[in-house]
């Protein structure tokens, strides 16, 4: 027989059953290698030479080629064997009735040793194979038996051969076609000597042979087409049979490689699970545990030794220290119960007082029939994979700093509530609440100390917060706020209550800092019935909230949609007056209160709207701000400013105003030295301006750029100084050479004494850091008098002059120093001439 092709190695379900049926592969198994190690029977004859030791493949290659024939053949008289009940049977009915039927017209005698001849062999061989089947077969066991099969089939061949040879020549037309017809339904039973062809040539050469001869010796026309009929039915059952034969052959073969297979397999399943964190398990028919592994040992926390012949949910439950029953563990125990497969089910045990979850399959394993073996399983622990899908699940939904909600679950959330109040009537309401001076402190003392004090925020929004409401943390400093219900009153005082607790003072790592807090309040479904209209909403009132001051809460308005349609106007038609060059400079005189002369002009910008007229900074500067535009607008005025103050007389310097938004720019200092020397003007009369907000929001950039423009020489001038809480820490953290008073302090310096005591106080520091003051607003010749008696540098305000076009400067240069001594008459004459 050929040689079977290497094993191929599969891949099957690490829960599935024997791939070899019993019937021959269980019991060939059994006596080559059996099922465990000290079962192993030699497949090999008495005295044969032991198996090669390693090292040595080619010897390896032959011992398997020899089982693989060696499992062939047994199974190949398996599968002959399997029908000798049958066959005997059969022959003893076609032979009785061969008796019966020619009783009369035959030799008794010859029909009588037919009759034994067939019936004694068959009986036996039918016996024998019974007996065969249930033995433990080895080599020599295999060989005696193909021996003895074809012995059978010969004197059962040879026996019907006689039958028509003695019975034809002296029968009748009928008796003759029955003696044809016999013959030819017994070469049929060619095919159940299955894959071992020889045996059933061995067995149906015979019967053709002495069919054919018996034919030819009668004579006769009608027997001769008999004869050709005979022949070529003949040659159809051997070629058939073969055909069979060979394919039968390729079956067993195959399951005797897939059995190599399965021991292979089972080979690399035992490294596998030493290798890796899956591990097998299996149970007798009593659901008792079996082979329990190190691997099972370790995942269970057991000692193996403890674990076999245990039940099987001592797996979960424990031994020595019993853990607590799960709905999880129930259901597997109720699945392996009722002996019903499963597949990737996942339990939580606890080993060791640590939480582990694994994941579980496993189906029943019967012998090819109806008799239940065990369970057989795979199991793996999932813990690290489970934590990492929690935690994924986690960042889903939550912040991964603050622990609040993030953006998603909010917009859920959101979507709930809005449909709720659209559908149910049941309002709800955001606050939408943004730290102030939070960029401050980031950038002041790190990124570091910024997730501590969001942290801190959070903490004190759920602390504040009622428990059904949902604090979200949107990005950044930005925070959302859901809550059910529409009492504005009440809504409004919950509010101001969550920025007073914000606005208290934290200490984080022995730094003390201090921010505040706006809010914006929307109402679903009276602003909007959607989450996005709801956020929008609530951002408009918060934007206004921001913009009349820092710690306000602002309840949102139709007014406020009208406010920012118009804002989106604007905006249209500040690009287009960028892209025209519709703006003006107009400059303030800055007058000194020692001479009245003009120490410095302050750059002011202007813009007529087209056919809208004269548009105040007030209202279009933020919007360039916030869209940008501020950069390009700024380079401009720098750049026409220094061209005109390039005219003026040397000792009158130019004072511009630039954005906190230019500082962040990296470009700035190349944009005010490419106005210097474009326009020649010398860096010692540029003056910078910048409010308190530059400081409040300083970061690396900043601070970089203010470093470079004074160390070009250009002096830096504090704007509006006083309106914020800590304008005195910007002084000791840059230097700055004038303060400018704001207007608000010299408005009521003549009628509110604290007013003036705040304007004194600061020229007395000021003297101290040898640091200039510009007091701003001065409209009264009784707060210019005020101011001089206090020592203040210079004065600005409609007392001398609005801001003028750059075509009035030389008048306002002449003329200030004459309407300067009519206020203070007491100066010398030459300050009140009338200028040439």
């Amino acid at each position: 027989m050929p040689r079977p092709p290497a094993p191929v190695l599969a891949c099957p379900s690490l829960a599935s059953g024997p791939l070899v049926s019993p019937a021959a592969g269980a019991r060939v198994r059994e006596a080559t290698w059996g099922r465990r190690a000290g079962d192993r029977v030699r497949a090999s004859a008495p005295g044969s030479p032991e198996p090669a030791a390693e090292g040595a493949p080619s010897r390896a290659a032959s011992l398997r080629t020899n089982r693989y024939d060696l499992e062939a053949r047994a199974g190949h008289l398996d599968e002959v064997l399997q029908f000798a009940p049958y066959l005997a049977l059969t022959h003893t009915v076609v032979v009785g009735a061969v008796l019966l039927l020619f009783w009369s017209e035959a030799h008794r005698t010859y029909l009588l040793i037919l009759f034994g001849s067939v019936a004694g062999p068959i009986t036996l061989a039918a016996i024998g194979a019974r007996r065969y089947r249930r033995r433990r077969l080895g080599e020599r066991d295999v060989v005696t038996g193909h021996r003895l099969a074809a012995l059978f089939s010969l004197i059962l061949g040879l026996a019907w051969a006689s039958m028509p040879l003695m019975i034809l020549p002296t029968a009748g037309t009928q008796d003759q076609t029955f003696v044809v017809a016999i013959g030819a339904g017994l070469m049929a039973t060619t095919y159940t000597f299955g894959s071992l062809a020889h045996l059933g040539l061995v067995y149906s050469a015979p019967i053709a042979l002495g069919s054919l001869a018996a034919l030819f010796l009668v004579g006769g026309a009608a027997n001769g087409w008999l004869a050709m009929l005979m022949g070529v039915y003949s040659a159809f059952v051997a070629f058939t049979a073969g055909r069979m034969g060979r394919l039968s052959e390729q079956r067993i073969i195959d399951r005797v490689r897939v059995g190599e297979q399965n021991e292979t397999i089972s080979l690399l399943l035992h490294d596998f699970e030493a290798s890796t964190s899956d591990w097998l398990w299996e149970t007798d028919p009593m659901g008792r545990l079996q082979h329990v592994s190190e691997r099972i040992g370790q995942v269970a926390g057991e000692d193996p030794a403890i674990l076999h012949e245990a039940p099987f949910a001592a797996l979960f439950l424990g031994v020595r220290k019993p853990r607590r029953m799960t709905p999880e563990i129930a259901e597997i125990l109720a699945l392996v119960a009722g002996r019903k497969a499963f597949r990737e089910r996942v339990v939580e045990v606890t080993i060791g007082g640590l939480t582990r979850w694994w994941r579980l399959s496993g189906r029943p394993i019967t012998d090819g029939g109806e008799t239940f073996l065990g369970f057989r399983g795979v199991g793996s622990d999932i813990t690290d994979t489970r934590q990492s899908e929690a935690r994924i699940a986690y960042l889903a939904s939550y912040d991964p700093l603050t622990g609040l909600a993030n953006r998603t679950q909010f917009q859920g959330v959101a979507t709930q509530l809005c449909a709720r109040a659209q559908t149910g009537g049941e309002a709800c309401a955001l606050l939408y609440l943004d730290l102030d001076g939070f960029k401050f402190v980031n950038d002041t003392f790190g990124h570091a100390l910024g997730d501590v004090l969001l942290v801190r925020v959070a903490q004190r929004l759920t602390g504040t917060v009622p428990p059904q409401g949902l604090v979200s943390r949107l990005g950044g400093d930005e925070f959302a706020i859901l809550l059910p219900g529409g009492d504005e009153d009440a809504l409004t005082e919950l509010a101001r209550r969550l920025i007073a607790a914000l606005s208290t003072p934290y200490t984080l790592d022995g730094v003390q800092v201090e921010i505040g807090a706006s809010v914006g309040l929307a109402l679903a479904p009276r602003d909007a019935h959607s989450p996005e209209g709801l956020l929008s909403k609530a951002d408009l009132a918060l934007y206004r909230a921001k913009a009349t001051g820092r710690g306000k809460v602002r309840v949102f308005s139709p007014d406020l949609e009208a406010t920012m349609r118009l804002r989106r106007e604007l905006e249209v038609d500040l690009k287009r007056a960028v892209a025209q060059g519709e703006f003006s400079l107009h400059y303030q005189p800055l007058v000194g209160l020692e001479d009245g002369r003009v120490r410095t002009f302050e750059a002011l910008l202007r813009w007529t709207r087209g056919a809208g007229g004269p548009v105040s900074p007030a209202d279009f500067v933020p919007v360039a701000e916030a869209s940008g535009l501020i950069t390009e607008i700024g380079r401009w005025v720098l750049m026409q400013a220094c061209r005109e103050a390039a005219r003026w007389p040397d000792d009158i310097r130019l004072a511009v105003n630039l954005s906190p938004i230019q500082f962040r720019n990296t470009d700035l200092v190349a944009d005010v030295t490419q106005a210097l020397e474009a326009s020649g003007l010398r860096p010692e009369r540029l003056e910078i301006e910048v409010t308190e907000s530059v400081f409040f929001e300083m970061n690396a950039t900043t601070i970089a750029n203010l470093n470079e423009l004074r160390a070009l020489g250009i002096r830096v001038a504090l704007d509006d100084f006083g309106t914020g809480y800590s304008s005195l820490s910007y002084l000791i953290r840059f230097p700055v050479d004038k303060i400018k008073i704001d207007r608000s302090f010299i408005k009521d310096m003549d009628s509110r004494p604290e007013c003036l005591a705040i304007i004194e106080a600061i020229l007395t520091l000021a003297r101290k850091l040898s640091i200039t003051v510009t007091a701003e607003g001065v409209e009264t010749r009784e707060q210019a008098q005020m101011l001089r008696a206090s020592r203040c540098d210079d004065i600005q305000g409609f007392l001398f002059s609005p801001a003028r076009p750059a075509d009035e400067i030389p008048h306002l240069i002449a003329s200030l120093p004459v309407r300067f001594g009519e206020i203070f008459p007491l100066l010398p004459l030459m300050f009140r001439r009338a200028p040439a």
